[in-house]
């Protein structure tokens, strides 16, 4: 009788994936990132020398702070969410965006109203489709002026008395959840899988008593959401001379998106690597390379006038910083549900964790 295939050890152990999963079901929308740093920062704090948060929510940990040579491993810590915006004299909350929430898959959602007396629970009204269903006119579609939250008052001041005001941050209560198949679900993956990724490399190096030969920094970023904000500050306050930076990117073979467009990129299949302006050719030649040798799976996009990630920010940073992008495929992306599959998340731990190691400040990165 044939012997049975020995199952893979993961190299993410039971603790880790207990803090992934907090960290997913804590909010953490732009502007308010505090929420869920404070859990990175005391996650990650037995496999760093040293932390630190600047004055705009930045959270970065730091190994051999004292030496020249930096590297920077990146991810960006804010998540989607509304803010309150008007109040009816009925008790109706109206909203407007907090980075590139999708209205469209708003109505009948659950929320948490972030008010001055703590967390306040609420849906996204929307008429009933017995009262839509109307042959003389055309059927409303969701909209941000049309959408409005009810949270159980019927009045403005029950909704004052509720701790809830104007510029109350507003995030969704949909939380993490496992499918068939090592699919995962949840909001804010995009782009705390990330944060959680980048928190895993620390980790193994620890673990595996790594030493470097240089500064590591590994940043956990505020603010992208709304325009990269937040990589922009702290990399002129590293200033690192290599970036490798992790973000989500769309798996593009799910109905209604056109590869001729966005490109052939599928969950399951490995992390994707970008070809694009701000990505540094010699880099990414070094990443290809290693992916290759340490037999990672990997695919590519091509990116146009930008990458849209924290990328951005730090290869234009100060005097130019080398950076690469390394991306996790997702499903669904500023959806409640947002997929992505365990097996990308190890091979893009694994492929940060292979590349740091094959690094040192002699790497030759000159671009002739």
């Amino acid at each position: 009788m044939a012997k049975a295939a020995k199952a893979k050890k993961s190299i993410i152990t039971d603790h880790a994936y207990s803090f992934f999963r907090n960290y997913i079901n804590n909010a953490s929308p732009v502007g308010f990132e505090t929420w869920g740093q404070k859990l990175w920062i005391e996650y990650l704090k037995p496999y760093v020398d040293s932390h630190y948060v600047d004055s705009y929510g930045t959270a970065v940990a730091v190994i051999n702070a004292g030496h020249p040579f930096k590297i920077v491993i990146e991810a960006h810590a804010d998540e989607i969410s509304w803010f309150v915006n008007y109040i009816t004299a009925d008790g109706l909350i109206y909203l407007k965006r907090n980075g590139g929430v999708d209205h469209q898959t708003a109505p009948a959602s659950r929320v948490l109203i972030h008010g001055k007396k703590g967390p306040v629970k609420a849906v996204f009204g929307w008429p009933a489709i017995h009262t839509r269903l109307n042959p003389d006119t055309k059927e409303t579609s969701p909209r941000t002026d049309n959408l409005w939250l009810d949270c159980g008052a019927r009045n403005k001041k029950e909704v004052e008395a509720l701790g809830i005001h104007i510029g109350a941050v507003v995030t969704y209560q949909d939380g993490f959840d496992e499918l068939a198949n090592g699919n995962l679900i949840g909001r804010a993956f995009d782009n705390r899988v990330g944060g959680f990724m980048i928190a895993e490399v620390a980790r193994l190096l620890k673990e595996n008593k790594k030493k470097l030969p240089f500064g590591l920094y590994i940043v956990n970023a505020v603010q992208e959401e709304i325009g990269l904000r937040g990589a922009e500050m702290i990399a002129r306050r590293i200033k690192p001379n290599i970036a490798i930076v992790t973000d989500v990117t769309h798996d593009t073979t799910t109905p209604m998106i056109n590869k001729n467009i966005e490109g052939d990129v599928s969950t399951g299949k490995g992390p994707s690597l970008a070809y694009a302006p701000a990505v540094h050719n010699k880099l990414l030649a070094h990443v290809e390379k290693v992916a290759a040798d340490k037999k990672i799976p990997v695919q590519w996009r091509a990116l146009s006038r930008s990458t849209g990630t924290d990328t951005d920010s730090f290869a234009y940073s100060n005097d130019g910083c080398p950076s690469v992008l390394i991306s996790i495929p997702l499903r669904y992306m500023h959806t409640t549900v947002e997929m992505l599959h365990k097996d990308d998340i190890e091979n893009t731990i694994k492929l940060m964790y292979e590349t740091l190691l094959s690094l040192s400040p002699k790497t030759n990165l000159n671009y002739l």
